[in-house]
């Protein structure tokens, strides 16, 4: 038998102690052994709970408690979850854990004291759900070069643009309707303003690359300015637009890495990933794109992948699996004004004409975007690549001339 403790008894707490009640046959056949849940640690009481007497308020009870091997931790946030991850691992155990937050911050200095104290630190969970992603990425995919990961990678975001493409609901709209089916926070800003996302693909260059990306030194945008306006031109340039996490590796060893919403065409394996799934692809050297989908949160989905972990922990109790990364710094980051991009500018226009002219004389051949319908007052274009700087120094050149930048928004190459 092998004891386990859960930190944490909300949405995923429940869903992990739920796998492995309910599951029990199933998990007792893949390592030939019982998993036990000794403690659950939360705050609050659960008298009517099956696992009531297992419940505590003290973590020193798990801490403390030398039959107890592996801890799930699903309470997130940083604190108290960082301190006592940090104190679990120093005393030998090994810790799962679905906390994007945590693992972005602090998943350098965690999986550096695990292997100092022999233990695993493993967090399949925190990026997508109950999509395998890290697994595959560290094991499957060893052969590989990895030259670029990109993906949708938050499920609220893409929910509220999808009914805004398929329904035509503006962003207001579509995010209350998002509250309303539990699929967006009452307090929406990590997902809307992109920050759930930065976290995501801050895990994902960090394995992907071998050193630490924290999410401080990473471009970060939201949804919030797209417009219906914007979904109609996309669709006019066979395009969606999605919210896409983005990292890619340049000749010169930095990584270009950002969180933006892009247009997107239609052709790409993520244009049609719509409503509350995600979408990760993971471009290598040897298997070319490999794309994985699924539904990136939920109780059950994210606790299957918590589960996951668990029982690769138990099946590793006396060996830690080779999971780790190097600390880094923001020098191997590629500043965002030399990332390289086209991008999808709509402006205002008394004269169209005027306004196509000049934007061709600034930017070079732009290509031209409309629909029928479309605000008569209005120009859309599509500008060459050309890096941030140079479309920031162009755009202003456009301002001088007292055209209005409606919406500027990067046109993705996925």
């Amino acid at each position: 038998m092998v004891s386990v403790a859960i930190m944490g008894h909300g949405v995923v707490g429940s869903g992990v102690a739920e796998i492995l009640t309910t599951h029990k046959k199933k998990l007792f056949a893949s390592i030939g052994e019982e998993v036990y849940i000794k403690h659950i640690l939360d705050l609050r009481e659960f008298p009517d709970s099956p696992l009531a007497d297992r419940f505590t308020k003290n973590f020193d009870d798990i801490l403390n408690d030398v039959e107890v091997e592996v801890v799930a931790e699903v309470m997130g946030g940083i604190n108290p979850a960082y301190d006592y991850t940090k104190k679990l691992l120093k005393a030998g155990k090994s810790v799962v854990t679905s906390n994007k937050e945590l693992v972005a911050a602090k998943g350098a200095e965690l999986l550096a004291i695990a292997k100092e104290n022999n233990a695993n630190f493993l967090f399949e969970a925190s990026v997508g759900g109950g999509i395998p992603i890290i697994r595959p990425m560290h094991q499957c995919l060893v052969a590989n070069n990895v030259k670029e990961v990109a993906g949708i990678l938050n499920g609220t975001t893409n929910f509220i643009l999808t009914k805004m493409i398929a329904e035509g609901m503006d962003f207001d709209e579509a995010l209350k309707l998002a509250q309303d089916l539990g699929f967006a926070e009452r307090n929406p800003e990590a997902d809307v303003e992109g920050h759930d996302a930065c976290r995501k693909i801050c895990i994902l260059a960090s394995l992907a690359f071998g050193k630490h990306v924290y999410p401080d030194n990473v471009h970060t945008e939201g949804i919030t300015k797209i417009t219906l306006e914007d979904v109609k031109y996309a669709a006019s340039f066979k395009s969606v637009i999605k919210l896409i996490g983005k990292v890619k590796v340049l000749d010169n060893g930095k990584m270009d890495i950002l969180v933006a919403p892009m247009l997107i065409s239609k052709k790409s394996q993520l244009a049609n990933i719509d409503y509350e799934f995600n979408g990760i692809m993971v471009r290598g050297d040897c298997t070319g794109d490999v794309v994985f989908y699924g539904k990136g949160a939920g109780k059950l989905p994210t606790a299957s992948a918590v589960v996951a972990d668990i029982i690769d922990c138990c099946k590793h109790l006396k060996t830690r699996k080779y999971l780790y990364w190097a600390d880094g710094t923001s020098e191997n980051i590629l500043p965002y004004n030399e990332s390289e991009t086209a991008v999808y500018l709509r402006l205002s226009a008394v004269d169209r004409e005027t306004v196509i002219n000049k934007a061709k004389e600034i930017f070079g051949e732009v290509t031209v975007i409309t629909y029928e319908g479309a605000n008569p007052n209005e120009v859309a274009v599509a500008t060459p690549v050309m890096t941030i700087q140079d479309v920031e120094s162009k755009v202003a050149l456009l301002e001088n001339d007292n055209i209005n930048v409606l919406s500027k928004i990067r046109i993705g190459d996925l």
